[in-house]
């Protein structure tokens, strides 16, 4: 889970710290390929802190009231920096290992203090992580397993604060160098929207399940459901399509590393902001009103209420009441309750 944000930071950095030692003499890209060294043997997750919370969005860094508004250094020593500030909406930073944390908008000269990028353990000194709430999130803790949607994996997403939190030098691949701040969001942000065809996958279990739920009312062969499943799998094609064909299209890197191609990455990410919807909206239409009026499992499971679910819940001939059950509350977890942070929300601003 959540390799996406560390693999799409350790590669747009790559080529970053190449540029960065070749403009300044400095050992950053060097640093980095000794922390992938270690990634990679101990089979480590990277969470990449870049979103800042930014405060008011028409100004830049030290611009804001309150300097900690964006992630900076408020001091050093020999031995490295200390940072202060937050990074928003940070999806899988719990079950990370270690954070790298980046600039998140373009830097000028007098926003150096703010022009820095470093790993960092989840767990160190100074970190505090403020847990993100989810729609329908309080039936987790409910009796049972069929009101949860996905019972076993699920995302989740904190606001992380630093406080005076330590980066060692030998962690350090960016500090103060702030006209290539914006050059790794580029390169970040173009590895990350081609990384959404991860959705397709996601969308793949939606189309599945809209169809079962045709499947199970007796309507797969009616022409209307058989469009829309049409057009739900066209939509999904079209955001694989380009982002495959965005990694297809890359180019060499100084580096050594590839780079996909930006303009591609880009629709794919314009199809992401907006197919899922669509996807979603057919699956509602399918699946009908009882994924959002469907009682809950504990009535499934009384003796006096349970029964008459049974009874007049039924689908056709041989299918199983709680199958039906099971995969509105899918459809309904996946395009409006926890899943949908993921799938959705996620798809317009991640």
């Amino acid at each position: 889970f959540q390799r996406c944000v560390g693999m799409d930071a350790l590669n747009s950095l790559h080529s970053t710290t190449f540029e960065m030692d070749e403009k300044h003499g400095t050992k950053y890209h060097k640093r980095l390929l000794e922390f992938i060294k270690m990634v990679q043997h101990e089979n480590l997750v990277i969470g990449g802190a870049m979103t800042d919370v930014k405060g008011d969005r028409s100004k830049g860094p030290t611009e804001q009231e309150d300097p900690d508004l964006f992630l900076h250094i408020v001091d050093r020593d020999d031995k490295g920096v200390y940072i202060s500030g937050a990074k928003a909406h940070q999806t899988g930073c719990i079950n990370s290992h270690w954070m790298i944390v980046m600039p998140a908008v373009r830097l000028t000269e007098k926003d150096k203090d703010y022009a820095i990028v470093g790993c960092i353990p989840v767990d160190a000194p100074g970190i505090t992580y403020i847990y993100g709430r989810q729609s329908c999130d309080t039936r987790s803790m409910e009796s049972g397993d069929m009101d949860q949607g996905n019972s076993q994996f699920s995302g989740q997403e904190a606001m992380v604060i630093f406080d005076r939190a330590f980066i060692p030098n030998e962690l350090i691949f960016m500090d103060g160098e702030y006209e290539f701040a914006s050059m790794l969001i580029e390169r970040f942000t173009c590895y990350h929207r081609r990384s959404y065809v991860c959705k397709t996958g996601v969308g793949d279990v939606l189309i599945g399940a809209a169809a079962s739920i045709a499947d199970y009312n007796g309507i797969p062969n009616v022409s209307h459901i058989k469009d829309k499943l049409v057009e739900m799998t066209h939509l999904n094609e079209s955001i694989y399509g380009t982002g495959i064909a965005s990694s297809y299209q890359s180019h060499k890197m100084k580096s050594g590393v590839w780079q996909n191609d930006d303009m591609l990455a880009n629709v794919c990410k314009h199809n992401v902001t907006r197919f899922p919807y669509q996807i979603g909206r057919f699956a509602q239409d399918i699946a009908g009103g009882l994924m959002v009026t469907l009682p809950s499992e504990a009535e499934f499971r009384s003796p006096e209420t349970g029964p008459l679910l049974r009874k007049y819940l039924k689908a056709k001939k041989g299918v199983d009441v709680e199958n039906k059950m099971r995969i509105l509350r899918l459809i309904e977890n996946m395009t409006m309750g926890r899943n949908a942070v993921g799938y959705l929300t996620e798809s317009m601003h991640g």
